[in-house]
């Protein structure tokens, strides 16, 4: 099989995902890693160029991680070539003449396995397939095509977050928090914690919408869907919605007082307890165990 993936980067270093769907690549066949440089992502001209490098090389598959940009390339490049196109797919595989891939679907209540004809369009989700070798790939550059027609922006400005904290989408350790912490007062238990355990911080859509948190920290099927090693949830009940985007994590553990709260039948690991009395404790057991 004969596979295409596509690069992207974080600033000057490649993003964690390219780097994981490289190495399935390896496994499924020959592969050639391209990344479309050109400055900012802007849709028609990378397209453009993908689609040129595609029908010269004719691989049978492309693979992209499911991130912002990717899953928009990924979708607009299946539509241009008439490929068939799965998204945000968690692993795949060869079967035969085609690609078998699982992924979730209806807000994570049904893991499906599809069967994908080739050539196809796949984009991959973050942390979904597990990193053995951290070697970066080679990448091979081509520029994106600047005679292809550019959308035009009034305004166009890129926003810091203001965290130093990893990218919660590509995080191996997520620390969430819910209307158990009863205020943006308490949040402080969140990320100390967060620090401690070298991972990002989430947040539940109630969270959120109640302004204690920006949009860009929710987890859930209307917010970000994540698939660290380590998913701990501080006073989050265990909404449906909020599960759908974290139930693919590897070890999942919740911390509520409630013991019939939902999140306790998809954790791993529960603690019916106050968080204001067991985050602080915790927070400081594994300060000492990481120092020791």
């Amino acid at each position: 099989m004969k596979i295409l993936v596509v690069a992207e980067r974080k600033e000057s270093e490649l993003r964690r995902v390219t780097s994981e769907v490289a190495a399935k690549a390896r496994e499924l066949g020959d592969t050639t890693v391209v990344e479309i440089t050109g400055g900012r992502y802007s849709p028609l001209p990378f397209v453009s160029a993908l689609a040129k490098k595609v029908e010269s090389d004719k691989p049978d598959l492309v693979l992209l991680g499911a991130t912002l940009n990717g899953r928009d390339l990924g979708a607009r490049l299946a539509a241009r070539l008439g490929h068939v196109y799965a998204a945000d797919v968690t692993d795949l595989r060869a079967e035969g003449d085609a690609l078998e891939v699982s992924k979730p679907m209806y807000a994570g209540k049904v893991r499906a396995k599809l069967r994908v004809a080739l050539p196809a369009v796949v984009s991959v989700r973050p942390g979904a397939i597990p990193l053995k070798d951290g070697t970066a790939p080679k990448v091979e550059k081509i520029e994106a095509d600047a005679s292809a027609e550019k959308l035009s922006f009034l305004k166009l400005a890129a926003t810091a977050s203001g965290s130093k904290r990893v990218s919660l989408s590509e995080a191996r350790v997520v620390v969430s928090g819910g209307r158990g912490l009863k205020g943006p007062e308490n949040w402080h238990l969140v990320e100390q914690l967060a620090d401690a355990l070298g991972g990002a911080v989430g947040a539940s859509r109630a969270v959120t919408d109640a302004g204690w948190r920006p949009n860009e920290e929710q987890v859930g099927q209307t917010g970000k869907t994540v698939t660290p090693d380590l998913y701990v949830a501080l006073g989050i009940s265990g909404a449906i919605q909020h599960l759908a985007g974290m139930t693919s994590s590897k070890v999942i553990v919740a911390v509520n007082k409630d013991p019939d709260a939902d999140i306790f039948k998809i954790a791993d690991y529960g603690v019916v307890a106050d968080v204001f009395e067991f985050v602080p404790a915790f927070t400081e057991a594994v300060k000492k165990a990481r120092t020791s």
